[in-house]
């Protein structure tokens, strides 16, 4: 594919001065992914009826979101034990400008590939933290006239529905529109300062959440796996194969008639089963599944709408290889429901209070782009699948028209997975997932011919 030249790097600053000042990050910013998240939009050649300049809309209109989301515009800060910090000091953020010679046809089916990462900001992790900016953003105009959009969003600051919130809002005021939701930029909603009242029934798995995943049988450490070579694939589910699959699971000895299984834990459950297939693991072999939930509506009061920050918790569900490949894909689909049910109000609440009391953070934090082999690993015996279900991660209009293709870029660790509705809302969902390459063939096959 032909180059990607970078014409110009911008500083980009809220349009008006803005609060500034420091103040540590909630406990849920300081856990699991603190590094950047790369996605890609892509956009048809803008038609006649937008008359601006795509750069000078883009860059103006991004200076005026910063105003209403000013944390974006600062930098971290370490502290002790592991924390962190956000200066609020209005340094901002960047913003690059560059061209190639491609088409957007050249993209085919837009499948993430090596040249997805040029069309992103790349962040170097080399560079203190605090000179690191917490949002990047690339745009890339093409032969055909097409366009990328390439956002590289720090997870320490933000979580998947808070980022997109961001976007979303950026789109409205390129457009000339207000606000849709004001941002709620106070993060001592999710701080526990006062002790903890005494629940009814404490949480028994407040600390599971925590606990480093399963390694191999003869293991000690899961050095040797992160060296291991991965690759990256977009798979399609379609209508039809996931009625088939909730169909088999809703009718298993497992299922709740009142309930019934939901498309996540469904399609979750039949990827760790081909996975664990895949991998070829003994029956004995430990195995978890890394679940990102989204704790705004669990716990009490709700977090209000427009909550800026992280409110996701990790929630973990355990097996062996041998119960979830034996017992079918409804045992598979309870225990995800199972750890996904166990996130109430209590689990959060003591949740922030052990990390809270916790006395190294890094040991929960997942900064392998920092080279760091600490933190949890979710690649083999294991998997993480992130849902983008719910999230409004479509239809990011400047001005120019709705994309026509968006998705994240590529993922380097092994067992890292996303899992997205398709964008022609057909019913069907995309999986995007990374294994090593030893075991993606595999993977494939029990995907689609064990439904």
């Amino acid at each position: 594919m032909a180059p990607i030249i970078l014409r110009n790097i911008y500083t980009i600053v809220p349009s008006e001065p803005t609060w500034a000042g420091c103040f540590p990050l909630a406990e849920w910013d300081l856990v699991g992914t603190i590094t950047h998240v790369p996605t890609v939009y892509f956009y048809n050649k803008p038609s006649e009826l937008f008359h601006g300049n795509v750069v000078e809309t883009l860059r103006n209109s991004l200076s005026r979101t910063l105003f209403h989301f000013y944390p974006m515009a600062g930098r971290l800060r370490w502290l002790p034990r592991g924390r962190l910090e956000l200066d609020c000091n209005a340094e901002g953020v960047s913003f690059m400008e560059a061209e190639s010679e491609a088409k957007l046809s050249d993209f085919n089916d837009f499948s993430p590939t090596p040249e997805f990462e040029k069309l992103v900001p790349q962040v170097n992790y080399k560079h203190p933290i605090e000179n690191i900016p917490l949002f990047l953003a690339q745009v890339t105009r093409f032969k055909c006239g097409g366009i990328s959009l390439g956002v590289s969003i720090s997870h320490a600051v933000v979580d998947g529905q808070s980022a997109f919130h961001f976007l979303s809002e950026w789109g409205r005021i390129a457009r000339g529109e207000p606000l849709e939701t004001i941002p709620i930029l106070d993060r001592k909603i999710l701080w526990t300062g006062e002790p903890l009242p005494t629940f009814a029934s404490p949480p028994q798995c407040e600390r599971k959440g925590f606990e480093q995943p399963p390694l191999l049988i003869g293991e000690t450490d899961n050095v040797e796996e992160r060296k291991k070579k991965t690759t990256v694939e977009i798979l399609k589910l379609s209508k039809i194969q996931l009625e088939k699959l909730r169909n088999r699971v809703n009718t298993s000895e497992y299922a709740d008639p009142a309930r019934g299984f939901t498309r996540y834990e469904t399609v979750a459950g039949h990827v760790w089963r081909c996975a664990s297939k895949a991998r070829g693991h003994s029956p004995e072999q430990p195995t978890s599944l890394g679940i990102c939930v989204d704790t705004r509506s669990r716990v009490q009061p709700p977090l209000p709408r427009g909550y800026f920050g992280n409110a996701t918790i990790n929630a973990v569900a355990r097996s062996t290889s041998g119960e979830l490949i034996s017992n079918g894909l409804g045992f598979a689909a309870e225990k995800i429901s199972e750890a996904i049910k166990s996130v109430t109000n209590e689990y959060v609440m003591n949740g922030i209070e052990y990390l809270k009391n916790h006395e190294d953070l890094k040991t929960f934090q997942d900064i392998h782009a920092l080279g760091s082999t600490e933190g949890p690993f979710y690649g083999n015996p294991n998997l993480g699948l992130v849902s983008w279900l719910t999230l409004p991660m479509y239809g990011l209009d400047f001005g120019w028209g709705k994309e026509v293709h968006m998705g994240p870029c590529t993922h380097d660790g092994d067992g890292g997975s996303l899992l997205l509705p398709d964008k022609n809302d057909d019913g069907s969902l995309i999986l995007a997932t990374c294994l090593q390459v030893a075991h993606m063939e595999a993977f494939k096959k029990h995907l689609y011919e064990d439904i």
